[in-house]
């Protein structure tokens, strides 16, 4: 049962006992959903309304909800007139985008009467129906009317603190059009909001209502915010001060984004990045953005100074030094090959990575011994993508060995492997196979044969034979 089939039996039952709704009146989706089901799912019901037709009190809120979503649009235009429908603005105004014009009109004109009268609490609940019922076709008309009617202060702070991400995004929009926030303020909204648009909008917005002399107050949220994009935005501003030892010391930071704004804060100001950048590298307490910073713009020539790295005890710098060796071409396979068993997953992704371009070079049974069950996963893993670049025999062994593995996610792409193996020349590279490896590799095809791979075991078999 699907969520707006079941909100909407659940509301005609509470209807039909006189209840009120049956699910939290403060969440938007449980309206939508409610409004849809009604609609959809309950056609043949036939729900009663004889309190409308009667001009009775409504029995219940449930009664009054499922009137204004009932599928007979004179039945939901009747209940947009009744009093009880002020109590229930999130499908007033789900009714303004309603296909029936009466219905579409006469929820306009409740729902422009009951706005004013509404609590800042339930100025966030419409808005957030508002602004999702925009992409409907006539939604137009109730998102623009609530957003000319949430610009009072009590009404801009209920925006701010509501869990929608799209209420939050208008209530900043609006409170920095209103000047509603200071620059402070709104730097803080910055750093702390999960919403990429949020902190952009506000980070923005902050920078551009700093005052001389207030800067502290503004960059200091912004520079120590856990999001890279807050803290880019802030070394960035670095620039306007002129503080570039501050922004030094961003030319390690974990993000790439906030490593590049600070070396063009640093060359704005005449200083070299690169200087810095292998001082980092070569110091006692090396970050994981040090490598990787250097790696963005230094020469192979600083590759003497990222080869210790490998070696560092931290797996993450270990991580960016291999990576920063790749980036400059700097890498030996022959010296990154023992760190595919290294004990960190990052370490030997990133190697994987580097020796994939020369993978058909590395040893196929040492890398084979690494599928083996005793194998730390992300080692059994790398194993499997140096193999899946090597030549067509130890591509086809490697996928046969994994195709009835213990692990679901190896199985899998091993067995999507063996659906595309057939690369040219194969049928000749299986044909002049030393008679040991290529034995090996018929019982590895009956042992695939007889498990989840048989159909993909039949389609090798075939290639394998046809082209003698």
């Amino acid at each position: 049962m699907n969520r707006e089939y079941g909100l909407a039996y659940a509301t005609l039952r509470a209807a039909r006992s006189g209840g009120d709704v049956p699910f939290d009146a403060a969440d938007p989706a449980a309206w939508i959903d409610v409004d849809y089901g009604v609609r959809e799912h309950l056609l043949w019901e036939n729900p009663s309304v004889d309190w409308l037709r009667t001009g009775e009190t409504a029995p219940g809120g449930a009664a009054v909800a499922v009137a204004l979503c009932h599928p007979d649009g004179r039945v939901r235009e009747a209940a947009l007139r009744r009093p009880e429908a002020a109590g229930f603005p999130a499908l007033v105004v789900l009714r303004c985008a309603d296909w029936a014009r009466p219905v579409r009109e006469e929820a306009r004109r409740a729902l422009a009467g009951l706005l004013p009268g509404v609590s800042p609490g339930t100025v966030a609940l419409v808005a957030v129906v508002a602004l999702r019922a925009a992409v409907r076709q006539r939604g137009d008309f109730a998102r623009d009317l609530v957003m000319s009617f949430v610009r009072s202060p009590d009404r801009i702070d209920a925006l701010l603190a509501c869990a929608d991400r799209g209420a939050r995004r208008l209530g900043y929009r609006v409170a920095v059009e209103e000047g509603h926030l200071s620059a402070a303020e709104l730097a803080r909204a910055a750093a702390t909001d999960p919403d990429v648009v949020v902190q952009d909008l506000c980070a923005d917005a902050a920078l551009a209502h700093t005052r001389d002399g207030d800067h502290g107050n503004v960059l200091r949220p912004l520079l120590a915010s856990r999001q890279p994009r807050v803290r880019a935005a802030g070394v960035t501003a670095l620039g306007r001060t002129g503080e570039t030892e501050e922004a030094a010391g961003f030319l390690a930071d974990r993000s790439g984004l906030v490593r590049a704004c600070a070396r063009w804060v640093l060359r704005r100001h005449g200083v070299d990045p690169l200087p810095l950048h292998r001082a980092a590298c070569a110091g006692p307490d090396v970050l994981p953005g040090a490598p990787a910073g250097l790696g963005e713009t230094g020469t192979r020539a600083d590759a003497a100074l990222l080869w210790p790295l490998v070696g560092h005890p931290r797996p993450a710098v270990r991580a960016k030094a291999v990576a920063a060796l790749r980036v400059l071409d700097a890498d030996a396979p022959a010296r990154l090959e023992p760190l595919l068993d290294d004990p960190s997953v990052s370490v030997v992704r990133e190697a994987t990575t580097a020796l994939l371009p020369v993978a058909d070079r590395l040893s196929e049974d040492w890398l084979y011994d690494r599928l083996a069950d005793d194998r730390p996963r992300h080692v059994r893993v790398s194993a499997f993508r140096l193999l899946s670049a090597h030549g067509p025999t130890a591509q086809l062994r490697c996928f046969l060995r994994l195709s009835d593995d213990e692990d679901p996610v190896l199985r899998e792409r091993a067995l999507t492997a063996l659906d595309g193996w057939g690369p040219a020349g194969a049928a000749a590279a299986y044909r002049a196979l030393p008679g040991p490896r290529r034995a090996e590799l018929d019982a590895l095809l009956e042992r695939a044969a007889a498990g989840p791979g048989e159909g993909q075991v039949a389609r090798v078999r075939w290639f394998l034979t046809a082209f003698r």
